[in-house]
C-alpha cells in the first residue's frame, strides 16, 4: 500500500487530548494535526521524535494533516495510524499474501456477529464454511528485544473480541486473531501481560478454545507499507 501523496516530515512536540498532536515541520512550520490512534502510543510519542504526516488539502477538514509514522526511541519505524492495519490486511488477503487464509471465495468487512454485539473485521467465505478474522495493529516494542507486544494500553474491547472468537471456535467455526505488526525490526509478537493481564489471559483462553493466532510483519517506509512475512506468536 502506497501513501496517496508523499509524506511530510517534522518533529513531535506533543500528543494530547488523544486525537491531537503538535509538530514542527522541517521547514519550521508549527502545526496541530490529527492523531489517528486511541491507544497509549507507549514508545511512539517521545518529545522531539521524527514524524511523518499526510498533508490535508481539503478545506472542509479542520486539521491540516494526519500523523502516519514515527521513529521510536529504539530507531524503529512505526505506523501509528491504526486504520492502516485493516487496509494492509485486506490488500494482503486479496493478493494471497497470507498463506494461512488463501482460497476464500468472498470477503466481507465489519460483519456483525457474536453474543456481545461485536463486529468482526473480516468474514472470509470458503467452500468449507466461513472464517472470522479480527485484526489488531501492533506498535509496541522494547529496547534490547526484537519482540513486539500487544496491547499498549488496557483494552476491554480487545478482550471482548477474543471471547467472541472463542465462542465461534467452540462451535466449530474458524476464528482467527491476526496481529498486523506495524513496526520494523521485529521478529516475534507476545501478549503484553504486564500492561493488560486480562487481555493476555483472554488470548490464552481463546487459543485453548481453538482460535488461530497469526502475526505478520511489514516492510515500512515513508513511501509505502506492505505486509510481507509471518512472525511467531509467543504465548
Amino acid at each position: 500500500m502506497q501513501f496517496p501523496t508523499p509524506l511530510q516530515q517534522g518533529r513531535l512536540v506533543r500528543r494530547y487530548k488523544r486525537f491531537l498532536a503538535d509538530v514542527v515541520t522541517d521547514a519550521g512550520e508549527h502545526l496541530c494535526i490529527h492523531c489517528p490512534n486511541t491507544g497509549s502510543m507507549f514508545n511512539c510519542m517521545g518529545e522531539g521524535a521524527r514524524v511523518w504526516f499526510q498533508r490535508n488539502s481539503d478545506p472542509r477538514r479542520k486539521l491540516p494533516g494526519t500523523w502516519e509514522l514515527v521513529e521510536t526511541p529504539q530507531g524503529r519505524l512505526a505506523c501509528v495510524n491504526t486504520a492502516r492495519a485493516n487496509r494492509l490486511v485486506e490488500e494482503a488477503l486479496l493478493a494471497g499474501a497470507i498463506g494461512e487464509l488463501r482460497g476464500f471465495t468472498a470477503l466481507k468487512r465489519e460483519v456483525a456477529y457474536g453474543i456481545e454485539n461485536s463486529r468482526v473485521d473480516f468474514r472470509l467465505d470458503y467452500p468449507t464454511g466461513p472464517a472470522f478474522v479480527e485484526v489488531k495493529s501492533v506498535t509496541l516494542g522494547f529496547l534490547g528485544t526484537a519482540v513486539a507486544a500487544f496491547p499498549d494500553a488496557v483494552t476491554t474491547r480487545g478482550a471482548r473480541h477474543l471471547r467472541e472468537l472463542a465462542v465461534l471456535a467452540r462451535q466449530g467455526v474458524r476464528a482467527v486473531q491476526l496481529y498486523c505488526v506495524n513496526l520494523t525490526g521485529i521478529e516475534a509478537v507476545r501478549p503484553a501481560g504486564e500492561i493488560d493481564p486480562h487481555y493476555a489471559a483472554a488470548l490464552r483462553d481463546a487459543v485453548e478454545a481453538g482460535v488461530e493466532v497469526l502475526a505478520y510483519g511489514v516492510e515500512l517506509s515513508p513511501k509505502e507499507i506492505r505486509l510481507v512475512r509471518p512472525l511467531p506468536v509467543m504465548l
